[in-house]
């Protein structure tokens, strides 16, 4: 590899999930770790390779030595699609455990190119959700740390959750659980937690990441400590390892271009989309978007339309690939657009997001609550209305609304997974209404100027800790110290 010298340095593999929000915070890792002296190899697959190939070929242009490592993803051997490599791609939760087994089968690829084609590595650092990560690194002695793309708190909840078995004796979800060992009182259900209801088959990948969570040397997260200094020093001591927190890793885009390039190639052109932006009053536009993941049924997103619109408000709506079935294009077109024309943007498809939350228009973000979607919305000094859906969602929710007081909860009450109608105990469809979206929306931005202000002293801070100094900054040299010697051996064996 030419991008690896004769002489010592410090060198990373990064081994993400194959997923849109797991593997776009990675990719900044691998541009910091970059630009900070280390070598970096990047794990991907051809399809994830494409979905970011501008990224690809403008760290190639900038000349960072940060390499791409394409490892075929068994997609047909499990029983998948050809070509799906990506946790966005699946079409239902019943797809979850066979893109599990697919992931745990790239071990053999990649320890025989670490044996065969690359130097060894002074430090791997994996997914939480790539536990097999864990015996490669035992089998070649190589310190590995774990990356779960959530922050802090919602890490220290999932993590007192999961090595205590907090929920495993509750059977009814909506039943309220303190969390014990948490550095303040906390109370929340199993539906609402990050482990929900487990999937039958997950039961030995549950397990298995578990054990590669206590055996890691350390935890890589993406947040900074002024942002959650408790949680991080609990953390710590709860884990009994050392918590890097060196984000806002999204901050290492320091344009215009290099935000619109995160990720997937984006649906509409930046200059389309900048230019209906400036034609908007100074923070008189809401965001509408739910990350890759979370999908929405037509009649769900038929209630978020007529909400936007009957709000008064001029809105960016973000429809993805994955909810733009026929009834939806026939809806939008049947009356829709035309009504709001004058002051809505709809996307259909990847949006520039970060370019998008960083224009001076914007003065609201409806999100699902994913942890990239947060940070982006603390880094531009974005308050928030929360609609999570799952996983560490609600916990993010907890964070935002009620801890850091910089968003307003549009009252979700129950989890809804992969696109299925969420049902009440009488198995009645439950959904948020159009009602509750005008009158969240019109909360938020009809007044909130203090949480507004809250927002915007949170992006001060966020920059501040990656500015040179900062501790996000500080945290990221140190680690590439720590875990730059090449003559240092995991902490761990096997």
């Amino acid at each position: 590899m030419d991008t690896v010298d004769s002489e010592p340095k410090p060198y990373f593999f990064l081994v993400p999930l194959m997923a849109q929000g797991h593997m776009i915070p990675m990719v900044d890792m691998a541009r910091l770790l970059a630009e900070h002296g280390a070598t970096v190899t990047f794990v991907t697959t051809p399809v994830n390779a494409l979905r970011i190939k501008k990224i690809i070929e403008k760290i190639k242009d900038s000349q960072l030595p940060i390499d791409f490592l394409k490892l075929e993803f068994p997609s047909e051997k499990v029983g998948l699609p050809k070509g799906c490599e990506s946790a966005d791609m699946l079409s239902g939760s019943d797809q979850i455990i066979k893109f599990v087994n697919a992931c745990s089968m790239l071990k053999d690829s990649l320890i025989s190119c670490l044996k065969e084609k690359y130097p060894s590595p002074t430090c791997i650092i994996a997914d939480m959700n790539q536990p097999w990560v864990g015996d490669v690194a035992r089998e070649l002695s190589i310190p590995r740390l774990t990356f779960n793309g959530s922050g802090v708190f919602p890490n220290l909840v999932t993590y007192i959750i999961r090595h205590q078995n907090i929920f495993s004796h509750v059977k009814d979800d909506k039943e309220l659980v303190t969390i014990p060992g948490f550095p303040h009182r906390l109370e929340m259900t199993k539906a609402k937690s990050p482990i929900g209801v487990q999937r039958p088959g997950m039961e030995k990948f549950s397990e298995k990441r578990l054990q590669e969570e206590r055996s890691a040397d350390g935890v890589v997260v993406n947040s900074f400590y002024e942002l959650e200094p408790l949680y991080v020093d609990s953390y710590a001591k709860t884990a009994g390892k050392k918590i890097w927190a060196i984000g806002p890793m999204l901050l290492c885009n320091r344009n215009t271009n290099e935000m619109s390039e995160r990720g997937n190639k984006a649906s509409i052109a930046e200059d389309d989309c900048l230019r209906w932006l400036d034609l908007q009053k100074p923070a008189s536009v809401v965001y509408v978007s739910f990350g890759s993941l979370a999908h929405t049924t037509f009649s769900q997103l038929a209630e978020i339309g007529l909400g936007l619109e009957a709000s008064g408000w001029p809105f960016v709506w973000v429809i993805k690939d994955g909810d733009k079935s026929t009834d939806v294009e026939e809806w939008l077109s049947n009356g829709f657009e035309e009504r709001v024309h004058d002051r809505g943007l709809i996307i259909k498809g990847w949006a520039p997001q970060m370019m998008i939350l960083s224009h001076r228009a914007i003065g609201g973000f409806l999100t699902h609550c994913g942890w990239n979607s947060i940070l982006e919305s603390i880094c531009t000094g974005v308050p928030m209305i929360t609609w999570p859906h799952f996983a560490d969602q609600f916990l993010n929710e907890m964070l935002v609304v009620e801890i850091l007081k910089i968003g307003v909860k549009i009252g979700v009450q129950y989890p809804n997974n992969w696109a299925r109608d969420v049902k009440d105990d009488n198995n009645n469809n439950v959904m948020v209404e159009r009602d509750d979206v005008a009158k969240v929306i019109l909360e938020l931005m009809d007044g909130g100027e203090e949480i507004r202000e809250k927002a915007r002293e949170l992006a001060r801070m966020a920059r501040k800790a990656m500015d040179e100094g900062g501790s996000s900054s500080n945290n990221l040299i140190e680690l590439i110290k720590e875990y730059g010697d090449t003559g240092k051996t995991s902490a761990v064996e096997a």
